[in-house]
């Protein structure tokens, strides 16, 4: 969602609230997700005496499989970000601190992608405490418990 900026960088005091779903074609390069449901995007951008702030709430559930287990269910994410919007950056080390806004818009849909993505965590669950299988027998140890032995000797 390409937002113009142009009235918000130059008036302060002045805000736009927006409410969107992230369109599919922008999902697509995201591999190794199944997204359940549309990303939903909500929030605003509000100028504060000069300084504007780009505030996101994000939603979205993606079809998980278990990386101890293998089970697939269903998971909600929300997350809240905020960033720092300037028309420019005269030291370029520092853009991942800040959104800039090329030709006074901003490509909202793509920052709230980018986000949610640095936000996922690394390891999906079906929950915190999931035993995974068993490495012997390979039964679910969520479900069951097994008699292999699985401390792993050493000669």
């Amino acid at each position: 969602m390409l937002m113009n900026i142009k009235n918000i960088l130059n008036i302060p005091g002045t805000s736009q609230e927006f409410d969107f779903s992230v369109p599919e074609e922008q999902l697509e390069f995201v591999r190794g997700y199944v997204f359940d449901t549309p990303v939903q995007v909500k929030g605003d951008i509000v100028n504060h005496a000069g300084a504007v702030v780009l505030r996101l709430h994000i939603e979205f559930s993606l079809l998980v499989t278990c990386d101890r287990c293998l089970k697939e269910s269903v998971q909600a994410f929300s997350y809240d970000t905020e960033h720092l919007v300037v028309r420019f950056l005269n030291d370029e080390e520092n853009e991942e601190n800040y959104v800039v806004a090329k030709a006074e818009s901003i490509d909202i849909a793509e920052i709230a992608v980018a986000d949610l993505l640095l936000e996922l965590p690394s390891k999906m669950l079906c929950k915190e405490d999931c035993k995974g299988l068993c490495p012997v027998c390979g039964c679910d140890r969520n479900m069951t418990d097994c008699n292999c032995i699985t401390r792993i000797e050493f000669e």
